[in-house]
């Protein structure tokens, strides 16, 4: 369902805001290696996001990425995902089919339907602040 390129936006997002609780500011290689993805692969990422503002890239010997309280509350899943894979996960056929349609519908359109509302729900309201700050021990993001 999600590329991995939103598995590890929404990771390092959740990882750079939970460091940004604690007023710290986090460098590529620092997001990676806390959710033990590949550097090269982050900085692509982090740096999209910075530039729709979802993060803040701070440049200089004290720089990297940081998350102000704004920030944190006004992302969510869905604006990550929507930013790095586009609108896709919440707009199209399940089965990945151009021609699906309430008027041409596939064989698991209406059942679909369902699931992708469950979904937009869920990642509409699930907030990058109260994920951070429910986070208590951020090993789980590897």
């Amino acid at each position: 369902m999600l590329s991995k390129t939103a598995k590890y936006g929404i990771k390092a997002v959740i990882f750079i805001a939970h460091q940004s609780l604690q007023q710290k500011r986090v460098g590529v290689p620092e997001i990676a290696l806390g959710i033990e993805a590949p550097q090269h692969f982050i900085g692509k990422i982090v740096q999209q996001l910075a530039k729709f503002g979802v993060l803040s890239s701070i440049k200089g010997p004290n720089g990297g990425f940081e998350m102000s309280e704004k920030q944190r509350k006004a992302t969510n899943i869905r604006t990550i995902v929507e930013i790095l894979d586009g609108p896709d996960l919440y707009t199209k056929c399940g089965l990945g089919l151009e021609n699906c349609s309430a008027g041409k519908p596939c064989p698991i359109h209406d059942a679909y339907a369902e699931v992708r509302h469950k979904i937009i729900s869920m990642h509409t309201n699930a907030s990058v602040d109260e994920m951070a700050n429910d986070i208590n021990d951020i090993s789980f993001l590897k």
